[in-house]
């Protein structure tokens, strides 16, 4: 019985926090926030100690070890980041930024206390990169390798420069964090609690559900759909997917198929606007370009994503003869748009506001009143009162992941930065590449891809931009290109072997092999990989520069190039390709790619052509079956 009443008395404690820490960010977003260190160690304390009651240490422990060791390490983040909001902030400049042995002690106090949080929120693979740069910074004097070793740094000088500024932990990740993420964050919590998952759900499906493959063009169009206010991957294949999956196994699609479908769809809502998983926010700000801009150069690229999906689902749904889902069972979409359309009005009035000129966070702000306004339309969609607090709760919760991704990834950019090795590994990467762009292109997307394994889309934006994306600039590549291409093969990780969250949570679901999903899940999204290609030699597809007639051959090569890519990983177009029509289309590929009359001329012609002929061979076939019956 006192467990149970111990287990509720938590309950209510992390229900209360959260819900102060939303209050908190609306406050700050819709009446002005707090000074740059001041806002940001208040966001890190709220984050610290929410992550200590809601994941644990270690699984099984004692209940109460556990809360006498969360209750410390609560007083540990209130003492450390305290002594920031309180203290600091008002006494730094008089000493000109050095640390006292308090600091020095609440310094490593606090960043332990983020690798723990990070640790308990994503696993080791954060922590474990954070822990070799800090080591790497203290233990650089010893390395006598050439553009390796550094002078070397004492414990004084990092908390200084970590702790007590804004140019390590509490740098520009963090900051974004603490003000434009979260309050986008709590905006997609109120807009989910509203209902507006069930209105994308009814409407891919009434839109969708009766073509061919219907369930499977049902989980792009929802994850899409789902995918631009969520901004999670492994959340849009537990919303969209427990529908979905289901749905695609009854239909005759195998299971692993139908999990790897769901996977590759929902990561790809990471990269539609408006929400992009949060990292829309921190690409910004690194550029020093209005978050509406991004969201434009974002668009053409999504939708091209789900385009390849979309492409690969249908030659699959065709190869295994899945027709759609039977009419008379479907919801109709005139119908659904009466009942719950109106809950979509709120992302109107969000990019209403960034045109005119609002800063984020007052949009942010004013469309979550326009979610509680307009939620009350219809009775079935009101929000009442514990609606809005469960909203409040569920987006602070939704915080965690991206405080703890942007909070280690700070203390990895102090340690770069202190170093020199960010400039280092710049110079390095460019010699490799010997100066040429598309092999320094291809080291740029297995970095990304890499650095992504295991950890959230985030966490593993940041880590390449701040790495990655220099370099690209250095190579000429704009500043809104470079960081646009290593996102999208961030957000590609969560579905690449061997650590694929994304095709694992749609594993769980399906009840398949996880390993095996990841690896189908791969194949289906393969044609996403040269999107970001099309972003570097073909700006115009971000729609803002060009001509009308350089964006409309930048959309036409772009969508010839994943046609071409989708049919020859799949093996499939109209009917079984031989391997000889495979390596043709795969060939035409980069003909696609760079500008070049010539070039271009030849891919599109050869793709058109040879996909005109194979359909005109399977209609003969056909139309010759019908005279024989």
């Amino acid at each position: 019985m006192s467990n149970k009443l111990s287990g509720r008395k938590t309950a209510l404690f992390i229900s209360g926090l959260a819900v102060l820490m939303a209050l908190f960010h609306l406050y700050t977003s819709g009446f002005g926030r707090f000074p740059a260190l001041q806002q940001r160690s208040i966001h890190l304390a709220f984050a610290l100690i929410l992550t200590f009651f809601i994941y644990p240490f270690k699984k099984g422990w004692n209940p109460k070890v556990s809360l006498a060791l969360n209750i410390l390490y609560s007083i540990g983040a209130l003492l450390s980041c305290g002594n920031i909001t309180f203290v600091i902030y008002y006494v730094l400049y008089e000493r000109a930024g050095a640390a006292t042995s308090i600091d020095i002690v609440l310094g490593v106090v606090l960043i332990l206390l983020v690798l723990d949080m990070t640790r308990r929120i994503m696993g080791w693979a954060l922590p474990i990169i954070t822990l070799i740069f800090i080591a790497y910074g203290f233990l650089g004097s010893y390395i006598h390798l050439p553009y390796i070793g550094h002078s070397g740094m004492d414990i004084s000088r990092f908390i200084s420069y970590e702790y007590l500024s804004t140019e390590g932990l509490f740098t520009v990740p963090l900051g974004v964090s603490a003000t434009f993420i979260a309050v986008f964050v709590i905006f997609a919590a109120f807009l989910v609690n509203s209902g507006v998952g069930e209105f994308f759900m009814q409407s891919a499906t009434a839109i969708a559900g009766d073509k061919t493959g219907g369930p499977a063009k049902v989980a792009v169009v929802s994850s899409g759909l789902m995918g631009s206010v969520s901004g999670s991957a492994v959340g849009n294949v537990v919303t969209t997917g427990s529908i979905t999956i289901p749905l695609m196994k009854r239909m005759g699609y195998p299971a692993v198929l139908a999990a790897g479908i769901e996977g590759t769809a929902s990561t790809g809502g990471q990269i539609m606007p408006p929400l992009m998983g949060a990292a829309a926010f921190i690409i910004a700000s690194y550029i020093g370009k209005p978050y509406l801009i991004v969201c434009i150069a974002a668009f053409i690229p999504a939708v091209l994503s789900f385009l390849s999906v979309f492409i690969m689902v249908h030659f699959e749904a065709e190869r295994y003869n899945i027709k759609g889902l039977p009419k008379e069972g479907l919801p109709k979409l005139l119908p659904a748009l009466k009942k719950r359309g109106h809950l979509v009005f709120p992302i109107g009035v969000l990019v209403f506001m960034l045109v005119m000129g609002a800063t984020a966070m007052k949009a942010g702000f004013y469309s979550i009143i326009s979610v509680i306004l307009i939620s009350s339309l219809q009775k079935d969609t009101r929000m009442g009162i514990k609606e809005i607090l469960l909203a409040m709760e569920n987006g602070a919760k939704a915080i965690l992941p991206i405080a703890a991704a942007c909070a280690c990834s700070g203390i990895v950019v102090g340690v770069l930065t202190l170093t020199g090795l960010g400039l280092k590994i710049s110079y390095l990467l460019v010699q490799i590449a010997h100066g040429i762009l598309p092999i320094l292109l291809i080291l740029a997307m297995l970095a990304s891809i890499l650095l992504g394994m295991g950890i959230t889309t985030t966490a593993a934006y940041l880590l390449v931009a701040i790495i990655i994306a220099p370099v690209l600039v250095q190579m000429g590549v704009s500043e809104l290109a470079a960081h646009m291409f290593v996102f999208y093969y961030a957000v590609i990780s969560t579905i690449t072997p061997p650590v694929a969250l994304a095709a694992y949570a749609a594993a769980g679901i399906a009840e398949t092999d996880p390993f095996k999903t990841a690896l189908v899940g791969f194949r289906v999204g393969i044609a996403k990989f040269i999107v970001p290609f099309y972003i570097i030699y073909r700006p115009e597809i971000m729609l803002l520069s060009g001509n009308l007639l350089k964006i409309f051959t930048a959309l036409v090569m772009s969508f010839l190039g994943i046609w071409a890519l989708a049919a020859a990983a799949c093996g499939y177009a109209f009917r079984e390709l031989k391997l000889y029509e495979r390596l043709i289309l795969f060939a035409c590929i980069p003909l696609t790619i760079q500008p070049n009359l010539l070039w271009n001329t030849i891919g599109i012609g050869v793709i058109v052509i040879f996909s005109g002929l194979l359909w005109l061979s399977v209609k003969r076939e056909k139309d010759s079956n019908l005279i024989v019956f």
